[in-house]
């Protein structure tokens, strides 16, 4: 798996490979960020539900109708995470 980037990691490298101020980059890396996630949004609406379950504690609770995010990957990046491995689970 590919190591994690950090908005500032990549403000860092784009400052140093293109000269730039890193106000101005981090401004235009906040933009960009802004046009993906509108662009990517698409959000799907959910009947609520009367009897669901909270997983985390079993009780029972009534769930409003609500919206939810939903994203839908490019062929290239379906590809790409198709071949990612799962690490292997260390045994105790």
């Amino acid at each position: 798996m590919a190591e994690k980037l950090t908005k500032a990691d990549l403000i860092e490298a784009l400052h140093e490979s293109q000269g730039l101020t890193r106000d101005d980059i981090h401004e235009c890396v906040d933009d960009l960020f802004e046009e993906l996630k509108r662009a990517m949004l698409e959000v799907r609406h959910r009947k609520g539900k009367a009897h669901a379950r909270n997983p985390k504690t079993g009780e029972i609770v009534s769930v409003e109708d609500h919206g939810v995010a939903a994203f839908r990957p490019g062929r290239e990046l379906r590809q790409q995470a198709w071949t990612i491995k799962a690490p292997s689970v260390l045994a105790s």
